[in-house]
């Protein structure tokens, strides 16, 4: 059967047309469902779509059957896979279940952000040979051909020591090292020497490296070590040994913490070292270590070795293609190694070992890197392409199941195992060498850094740390406003929490939790007083609370039911709810003597064909709602009748939606969105230049698209893409004045617009051009759920709540002040930012030298008050030109709601 891996390669190739025609395949000529067998399915896949083979179809459905089984769908899988069938639904799930798996596994397969590499002082004059780690201190160890050892500080890597390694051996002028490694339960290193000697030194003198065992008289040159201890019984350790004639030898230690070599009659040299004979440990004359050996590799030189305690085996690689990869296993009570040989193009350089996935991946001469499981030699799992030179290193990252190679051409790459991509690719910034440069990598996952040798320059390569991103909420917000009395902030979030902040420090003053008891919470507003919240749950009420935290109103928006509120808008004699029919919800003020409240009838009954998403009020009496189809209709809000209707399409205005903008049960189709998730009237613009045929409503919704209406005309004055279209919904707010514009999108990013004049003149074709773009930001990794703007102090700020968990509070045009709820309060005051008060002399010098000069970067963008309109969703609802039943506002020159507790 197949693996899930296999799979993913077929749906990875596969495109939204492919799909369409895998759904047609389960519908019969009648246009019904059906379910279809094992040998249907791949031949109407594969004659279908085309793409693939048939074996990946047969893998296709063997995965959906043996997710169904697990499910627990199928009881007897063998009996199905002979004569079950497969449905549409079925192979949904999968495919489901399949994109869940992927979604997990590129949050946790980041890319690392590395620092600019850092060239290391270096003792040596020649090639470096092995970096280690040493565990009981931290610091790092280099070795160089000619035998310079130099000792490094565990932080800041700098150079504390250098010594020269002696073998009285040979003349130091001839002294080749060809590897070192850390015997670390003995505090010793090991170094192998053309000499064919291995010679242990002790480390715990840091001064004078002495030299304590020779081992000699090796058949060949040894040219790569390796070295384990057992950790539960350091006595027992293996060192592992690959020489030019293509022996692969094992030393095992049995008493290794007491001596690796038994003392009784060892000669000792001019070194003072103790003299260990390798034909003496083959024939068993050491009862503390005996050898296991294998030729695996002859005639070809053994490049790599490992010992693999999880499989008792050891492999090792070569670059002739016969033997580019041999594991020697140990066989049960026996000292002899069983051999298995794996064969490439033009053999291997270098290889590692996941010890948690079990997989072998081999550098390949041929440019490859392949991933091999150790228990088949047939062929290996899967091949990672991309280099272009010989791969010359593989390290795997155990804990991420990341690998990093590095190749000839100076390219290191990152890759992801399970997805079998190349997630970070890097390249230019190595030094310039010959091109028979001897390169090493050396990879310490824990503190995430590389070394890398280029001859004997040492680079050092370090990952940014991940800054501790701050949450302002445990759960994604889903609404963020601004109370303008307290001169706090109030965030909701998808656990029923509402938090209120200090605006001008960013830290919590209070908490409610559990508002709409498990239930998100879709929306809020504010009333006039800004002493009373409206919440809206998915529950299907809409919730009235004081600010101590006491439900004073319980309204039954859904009847009952769960629904989904997009905005609560409140009026001066009624509050309105939409979100999930094609009708208004509405409250009258008069229905709040008790503390449940029931919706009254519309007058104007059902105007719209699809859900009314938002709605926004223009003084005295123009009421405005978007719908899910696109469709805007101007309402008089005194009679409650609908005056006239805008449409964005040529086929809308005809009076039928196309069939391409509409998916499964009239809804919208989310590749082509249309729906109107927001509405604002523009602030400022006088009636003369609405009637004269300027804009004065604001919408958008899907496809990152901004449309500007006249109302009064009834048309489409201008629109312009804000966010790529790809994006999908975006979100948008205007400025108290009308001069800026502000939008959203999934990504987190805001962007700012300058509206003041923006499609103000009458003309009779449609704006395309966009406004002036003022600046982009990003301060969300995740969709912006909410926007708005506010006047807070003397300045004008922008709120954003996303579904990463935060709330923002920016600057205009685009400067982020911080996230709330984090540990570093912020100030507001500082230098270059516009008072309000100071705009009036600059408007005069603009029109005393002509046109009025953009704002400049780095400058507050003045607001002369606070929007008098009542914007839909999250604004706090305040009203003017209406005169029942109203009292003074806050500051003396707007009106309010006051609902009565």
């Amino acid at each position: 059967m197949g693996t899930r891996m296999e799979v993913a390669q077929l749906e990875s190739r596969m495109n939204t047309e492919d799909y369409r025609k895998l759904q047609g395949l389960f519908l019969d000529p009648s246009g019904a469902p059906r379910s279809l067998s094992r040998t249907e399915f791949i031949d109407l896949a594969w004659s279908s779509v085309g793409r693939g083979t048939k074996e990946e179809y047969g893998l296709l459905f063997d995965s959906v059957v043996v997710t169904q089984e697990h499910r627990g769908l199928l009881l007897d899988l063998e009996a199905v896979m002979e004569e079950g069938r497969v449905d549409w639904g079925g192979l949904c799930s999968f495919l489901l279940v399949e994109l869940s798996d992927k979604l997990k596994n590129t949050k946790t397969s980041i890319a690392p952000r590395w620092k600019p590499p850092r060239t290391l002082t270096c003792p040596h004059r020649d090639p470096v040979q092995k970096v280690l780690h040493l565990q009981s201190s931290g610091q790092y160890l280099t070795v160089s051909k000619g035998g310079t050892v130099g000792l490094r500080d565990a932080e800041d890597m700098s150079l504390l020591h250098a010594h020269r390694l002696q073998n009285s051996t040979v003349s130091p002028k001839d002294l080749w090292v060809t590897d070192v490694v850390l015997l670390h339960n003995v505090h010793k290193i090991a170094v192998s020497f053309t000499s064919k000697e291995v010679c242990f030194y002790d480390i715990l003198s840091k001064q004078d490296f002495g030299c304590k065992y020779k081992l000699q008289g090796l058949k060949f040159t040894p040219w790569c070590l390796d070295y384990w201890a057992d950790p539960s019984n350091p006595d027992q350790a293996v060192l592992t040994i690959g020489d030019i004639g293509g022996q692969v030898s094992a030393l095992y230690f049995t008493s290794a913490q007491i001596s690796l070599f038994e003392r009784l009659g060892l000669r000792k040299d001019s070194d003072s070292a103790d003299i260990i004979l390798w034909d003496e440990l083959v024939k068993g004359k050491n009862h503390s270590c005996y050898t296991v050996t294998h030729q695996g590799h002859t005639p070809a030189w053994v490049r790599k070795v490992r010992y693999l305690d999880s499989l008792d085996a050891f492999v090792s690689c070569s670059t002739r293609a016969q033997s580019s990869m041999v594991i020697g296993w140990r066989e049960k009570d026996s000292r002899s190694l069983r051999v298995t040989s794996f064969f490439t193009q033009r053999g291997v350089w270098d290889m590692d070992h996941h010890r948690g996935l079990n997989l072998i991946a081999t550098a390949g001469v041929d440019h490859q890197v392949l991933l091999w499981n150790p228990y088949v030699t047939s062929k290996p799992v899967c091949r990672l392409s991309g280099h272009t030179s010989p791969v010359t290193s593989v390290r795997f990252m155990q804990t991420q199941q990341q690998l990093l190679s590095y190749s000839k051409d100076k390219v290191l790459c990152l890759w992801d195992v399970a997805r079998q991509l190349c997630v970070h690719r890097l390249a230019g910034v190595f030094p310039e060498t010959q091109e028979d440069t001897q390169t090493l990598l050396f990879l310490h996952e824990e503190r995430q850094l590389l070394i890398l040798s280029f001859n004997s320059l040492l680079v050092l390569l370090e990952t940014m740390k991940e800054e501790k991103r701050t949450s302002s909420h445990e759960h994604p917000v889903t609404c963020v406003l601004y109370n303008s009395l307290f001169r706090q902030v109030v965030s909701s979030d998808s656990a029923s929490s509402v938090i209120c902040w200090l605006a001008h420090t960013g830290q919590k003053v209070k908490q409610f939790h559990r508002c709409h008891g498990n239930n998100e919470i879709s929306t809020m507003a504010l009333d006039g007083t800004q002493t009373r919240l409206f919440t809206a749950g998915v529950d299907g009420e809409v919730k009235v609370w004081d600010f101590n935290g006491r439900c004073l109103h319980r309204m039954n928006a859904g009847l009952g039911r769960p629904v989904e509120i997009s905005q609560v808008l409140l009026l001066k004699r009624s509050i309105l709810v939409m979100g999930w029919e094609r009708m208004l919800t509405v409250f009258r003020l008069h229905s709040f003597s008790q503390s449940f409240v029931e919706p009254s009838e519309w007058k104007g009954g059902v105007q719209h064909r699809s859900d009314v998403l938002c709605a926004a009020f223009q003084p005295p009496q123009t009421l405005v709602t978007g719908s899910y189809d696109g469709e805007i209709i101007v309402w008089n809000n005194s009679t409650e009748k609908a005056l006239r209707k805008l449409r964005p399409l040529a086929e809308l205005r005809e009076g039928h939606v196309p069939d391409s903008h509409l998916g499964v049960n009239g809804k919208e189709d989310p590749d082509n969105s249309i729906a109107i998730t927001r509405l604002l009237f523009i602030p400022g613009r006088t009636s003369a230049a609405v009637t004269a045929g300027g804009a004065d409503l604001v919408s958008c919704g899907g496809s990152g698209v901004v449309r500007l209406w006249n109302t009064v005309h009834s048309r489409l004055v201008g629109e312009f893409t804000a966010h790529n279209r790809d994006l999908g919904s975006i979100l948008t707010t205007v400025s108290p004045c009308g001069k800026y514009l502000v939008t959203a999108d999934r990504e987190g990013t805001l962007k700012t617009w300058d509206i003041q004049q923006y499609c103000l003149e009458p003309d009779e074709r449609i704006t395309k051009e966009p406004p002036k773009l003022l600046g982009s930001f990003r301060p969300h990794l995740d969709h912006v759920t909410h926007l708005e703007m506010c006047l807070h102090g003397d300045r004008l700020f922008v709120l954003s709540a996303s579904s990463d968990c935060s709330v923002a509070f920016s600057y205009l045009p685009g400067e982020t002040v911080g996230l709330f709820g984090q540990e570093e309060q912020w100030c507001l005051e500082r230098p270059g930012h516009l008072r309000p008060q100071q705009e009036p002399e600059r408007n005069q010098r603009d029109q005393e030298g002509g046109k009025r000069s953009p704002p400049a970067p780095g400058e507050t963008l003045p607001d002369p008050g606070p929007d008098t309109s009542a914007e839909g969703g999250g604004m706090g609802i305040k009203e003017e030109g209406e005169d029942c039943g109203t009292d003074a506002g806050v500051d003396g020159r707007k009106t309010f709601i006051q609902v009565k507790s």
